[in-house]
């Protein structure tokens, strides 16, 4: 890791609002221009490996700007991050992670040496065959638990270990076992699917990365209710992500779904007509459109209108009149309009291959008097 002191890191976090290059925990500091906001507070916000972040108290006023790499107070010892966030906006993030200030803030030491920085590379080095030594003890002592990463604090002296449970784990034995193998002090922290998917990263069905690796940072439960909403398939392996569980991009315009339907009459309604009784069949929100067929279960008969249509069927059966049909007679002269198939002509009309006109020789057609080629007649003769 690159390092000058007053002008950045390697991590690609400029000095001002935003990031140079993506990055998912960057928060936009729009009053980077003003000094007065830059100076309101002694709080930064440090963000450390993956998604961790804290927030320290700069007593020593240093000259502290978005990407500067600082060593910061620990338990125990000391912790090397990137300074993401200084300024009035720190306290509003802050209030957003509910931070507790009748707790005693831990505090910025220093901008990193190169020593600190060094010690900091030789202990992340270590996370991977941490975590793989630390999976084969988890094996043999037989939990249901999966350590998905290892990260390890600035001074090499903690290893945060993130695992995957689906039940209650009893790790005592394992921490103390870790303790022993590996000598440093040992923090279990659980995390749940779509983490672990930010973590590991990929792409999605859309063909686009996924989310949770891409921008989101805190998950909200999915529900089924919302794929009911949207009138998808409640196909589990459509609706599942590649954490297994439901997608999170369901939520997105869930909101839009339950506010169409508001203006919508209900499913359960039945239309009456002079020959038949039509049932709901599906529903076109956003164009406003209902199908309805003659059958409860099976697509029969299939016809669809618009909803003020519905509307106007519904307030004649209300009162006891039944319309000749579904369609009104503006809808039905649209259904007239010519729909030729294209297989109403014969299939084998692209077989027919044009015959190419022989192209006629002297010797083969009559001279202009009529006369054969190979014979012709003199002037004056009969």
């Amino acid at each position: 890791m690159k390092f000058i002191q007053g002008k950045g890191c390697c991590c690609g976090l400029g000095v001002k609002g935003c990031s140079r290059v993506k990055n998912k925990l960057n928060n936009y500091d729009w009053l980077s221009d003003i000094g007065e906001a830059q100076t309101a507070t002694d709080f930064v916000e440090v963000q450390f490996k993956n998604t961790r972040k804290g927030f320290f108290v700069n007593k020593e006023h240093l000259p502290l700007k978005k990407g500067d790499v600082v060593a910061v107070e620990a338990t125990p010892g000391h912790d090397v991050g990137t300074v993401t966030l200084t300024g009035k906006l720190v306290l509003l993030q802050m209030k957003k992670s509910r931070y507790r200030f009748d707790e005693e803030t831990k505090k910025v030491y220093r901008f990193a040496r190169q020593s600190d920085l060094d010690r900091y590379e030789e202990a992340k080095s270590r996370e991977h065959g941490t975590m793989t030594r630390s999976r084969q003890i988890a094996s043999e002592l037989g939990l249901n638990m999966k350590i998905g990463d290892v990260e390890y604090q600035g001074d090499g002296n903690k290893a945060i270990f993130y695992y995957i449970a689906d039940e209650r784990v009893d790790f005592r034995q394992l921490i103390k076992i870790l303790a022993d193998t590996f000598h440093v002090r040992i923090e279990m922290k659980q995390i749940g699917a779509r983490q672990e998917a930010g973590r590991i990263g990929g792409t999605g069905p859309c063909g686009r990365e996924l989310c949770c690796s891409a921008w989101m940072s805190s998950f909200i439960s999915v529900a089924t209710d919302a794929a009911r909403y949207q009138d998808l398939s409640m196909n589990p392996q459509k609706l599942a992500g590649q954490c297994a569980k439901l997608k999170c991009c369901l939520n997105y315009e869930v909101d839009a779904y339950v506010e169409g339907r508001k203006q919508l009459p209900s499913r359960r309604i039945e239309l009456v007509t002079a020959d038949s009784t039509y049932y709901h069949f599906k529903t076109d929100i956003f164009r406003k459109e209902i199908t309805y067929s003659t059958d409860r279960a099976q697509p029969v008969n299939l016809v669809t209108i618009s909803t003020q249509r519905v509307f106007d069927i519904m307030q004649m059966n209300k009162k006891g009149e039944k319309p000749f049909s579904l369609l009104c007679d503006s809808e039905k002269k649209e259904e007239k309009r010519d729909t030729k198939d294209i297989l109403d002509d014969s299939i084998s009309r692209f077989d027919r291959v044009k015959r190419k006109k022989r192209k006629k020789r002297p010797g083969d057609a009559k001279n202009a008097h009529g006369n054969e080629p190979g014979n012709p007649r003199k002037a004056g003769n009969t």
